[in-house]
């Protein structure tokens, strides 16, 4: 398997560190092919220190390690996506990820709500924990106590507020009620074991099909 990873002229390949929850990229680093099987071989990230000429795990010394989720390679085979589950903050600054500013005159910090590229996957990661893992007091736990109809309900008296708010042409009110019924329809998804994945693909389906006139709307 590593040997159909291209190594460049020093023998090293750059890995893409990605959380696998909500897909916010947490760095970039280097892997020779001693890092690569390192990391198949512990299910933790290892990488080479191209300014200290040696092997490294990430968390080491700092407790911040990456267990390993998913590897992906490109249609070059000269770059590594590495999915991860994060401990702590995967920066040397602290900061959850290296990119936390944003490239401009000021070189300003961004918020960490900015960097997460998915996050419908992370409230529904949240809200299947709540389905699993019930916890007292918590809202969601109690509509998958309550059943599916109590859900359904939800739906239906949130959809509402959708239309009454449109109608009253707030923007303020509609992005309120509009996050409301998203929540609530990830609820049924988990409801019923659908994963966000499920709603992506056939999303793609339509946008990638002409209309037929039948089975849904296209794009």
């Amino acid at each position: 398997m590593i040997d159909n990873i291209k190594f460049d002229n020093n023998s090293l390949i750059p890995a893409i560190i990605q959380d696998y929850k909500d897909n916010t990229i947490l760095m970039v680093a280097f892997m020779n092919k001693e890092a690569v099987q390192k990391t198949l071989n512990t299910g933790l990230t290892h990488f080479w220190s191209r300014s200290r000429q040696k092997l490294w795990q990430k968390g080491e010394t700092s407790g911040n390690i990456q267990k390993v989720k998913d590897i992906f390679i490109d249609c070059d085979t000269d770059t590594l996506l590495i999915k991860v589950e994060q401990t702590g903050p995967a920066c040397h600054t602290n900061k959850r990820t290296c990119f936390y500013r944003r490239f401009n005159e000021k070189m300003d910090e961004i918020k960490d709500t900015e960097l997460s590229s998915d996050m419908l996957k992370k409230v529904f990661n949240i809200i299947m924990d709540r389905k699993a893992n019930p916890k007292e007091g918590s809202y969601v736990a109690s509509l998958f106590k309550n059943g599916k109809d109590k859900i359904l309900k939800k739906i239906s008296e949130e959809a509402g507020e959708v239309v009454i708010a449109s109608k009253d042409d707030k923007k303020e009110e509609i992005v309120y009620e509009i996050t409301d019924l998203m929540f609530h329809l990830l609820v049924v998804m988990g409801y019923h074991n659908i994963a966000l994945e499920d709603i992506y693909g056939e999303l793609e389906k339509r946008f990638n099909k002409p209309h037929k006139g039948q089975g849904g709307h296209h794009v």
